[in-house]
């Protein structure tokens, strides 16, 4: 043989030896699967099985795309979202708020959804509630589940008032307010002045017709309207009708005075009669749920969940998908069910309504589910996504404290929040 042949050959052998090592490198190390990571707000253990089950069912129509759920709890989420968007390592997709949303939505933390999600899936949420993740005319969040406030009422403790029925305006809260104290020793209801906590009083005074901020973003509030807004809560403060807690405690504080018996009016979601239930028994049977209060203006707050897509993942469509299908009808349905919340999609809305119009004996959970899902049609995002919003309620709440504790008059202290936040804007 000649040596021509024998260094083809060899050549030969070499390649296909190359290529074998190259095949078995291939099949020793495959190609990872994409995994998404994905974080909620203290939903376990109570919903465990929802989610195991929900993403099993996601991974076996997904083949190759694996989930992992990483549950954070509700007071420590801010901070830990906070930082990993800092440090480039967050969650592809994430359960917030769209008030905190916006903030992170501001510096384009986000993806934008305009580019990722069809009119035709847009179409299958709730109008108004689409709207509440949007900034600047770009979409950051899609909607989840929703709660809107019902009142939860002592029937006893109004019954030893005299009053038959509950206050369904801030009009008559004040009245409702100067009876139970002075017939019972109790108060009637307890709204928190904490900054960092609940912004009930916040959109309070757009119930009542105040404008918080103009379209440039300067303050509105600045007016009659916002005068009177700032005096009614200090009338109702400085008149001994509100607990001294609100301006240091937070809507906890509320719940727990309510199970104690001592608060005649309980504003919450549904949900919180369940917690009465467990913890305070005596208490919940008579209990019963009302229509959320409301000011002149007619208008019903809804608390948004939303998804939210950091922009730095590199699954962006591994993980609108997955966010598509934790939010689609049928899922939505199933947790709003569970959880004794509100779906935010048309469809599911419409099934969630027509099973609590079943008929037969409601319990207090299902009556207060109904009354919530009854003013879905007329709730809305009172707070919308804005720059700045904690800041804003932070200036609001802190002049209102102010003066109810005649450190300023109300004039003084409206004319001064505005100003601090025009300041800030500038």
């Amino acid at each position: 043989m000649s040596k021509l042949v024998k260094l083809k050959k060899l050549s030969l052998w070499s390649l296909i030896g190359l290529l074998l090592s190259w095949l078995i490198s291939c099949q020793s190390n495959p190609v990872p699967s994409p995994e998404l990571e994905f974080w909620t707000m203290q939903l376990q253990p109570q919903f465990t099985e929802y989610f195991t089950e929900l993403i099993s069912t996601f991974e076996k129509e997904n083949q190759g795309v694996k989930v992992r759920w990483v549950d954070v709890p509700w007071d420590a989420m801010e901070g830990k979202i906070l930082s990993a968007v800092s440090a480039q390592t967050a969650p592809d997709v994430v359960n917030l708020n769209p008030s905190f949303a916006s903030r992170l939505a501001a510096n384009n933390a986000w993806l934008d959804l305009n580019t990722k999600v069809t009119p035709e899936n847009r179409q299958q949420y709730l109008p108004k509630i689409w709207q509440a993740s949007t900034l600047d005319s770009v979409s950051f969040g899609i909607p989840w589940y929703l709660t809107t406030r019902v009142t939860i009422y002592n029937q006893d403790l109004l019954a030893k008032a005299g009053i038959n029925e509950p206050p369904k305006t801030f009009e008559q809260l004040a009245e409702v307010a100067a009876t139970v104290k002075e017939k019972t020793g109790n108060y009637a209801f307890f709204v928190t002045f904490v900054p960092s906590d609940s912004a009930e009083v916040l959109e309070s005074l757009v119930q009542m017709g105040v404008k918080l901020v103009d379209e440039g973003g300067k303050a509105a509030f600045d007016t009659p309207e916002g005068i009177a807004a700032f005096q009614y809560w200090v009338d109702l403060y400085q008149k001994g009708l509100l607990p001294p807690e609100v301006l240091t405690q937070g809507h906890r504080h509320a719940v727990e005075l309510y199970q104690a018996g001592q608060l005649a009016l309980l504003a919450s979601g549904p949900e919180f009669l369940k917690t009465i239930e467990n913890n305070a028994p005596t208490i919940a049977k008579v209990s019963a749920a009302a229509s959320q209060i409301t000011g002149g203006t007619g208008k019903k707050n809804v608390a948004v969940m939303n998804l939210v897509i950091p922009r730095a993942t590199d699954k962006p469509d591994e993980a609108v998908k997955f966010a598509l299908f934790v939010t689609n009808s049928v899922n939505q349905l199933a947790f709003a069910k569970a959880a004794n919340v509100l779906p935010s999609t048309e469809e599911a809305v419409k099934e969630y309504t027509k099973e609590l119009d079943k008929g037969g004996k409601t319990t207090p959970v299902e009556q207060a589910r109904k009354v919530s899902a009854t003013q879905l049609q007329d709730a809305e995002v009172l707070v919308p996504a804005m720059k700045n919003i904690n800041q804003l309620q932070k200036l609001i709440y802190e002049n209102l404290q102010a003066a109810m504790l005649k450190q300023k008059t109300v004039e003084q202290a409206v004319k001064e929040a505005a100003e601090a936040w025009n300041q800030q804007e500038a």
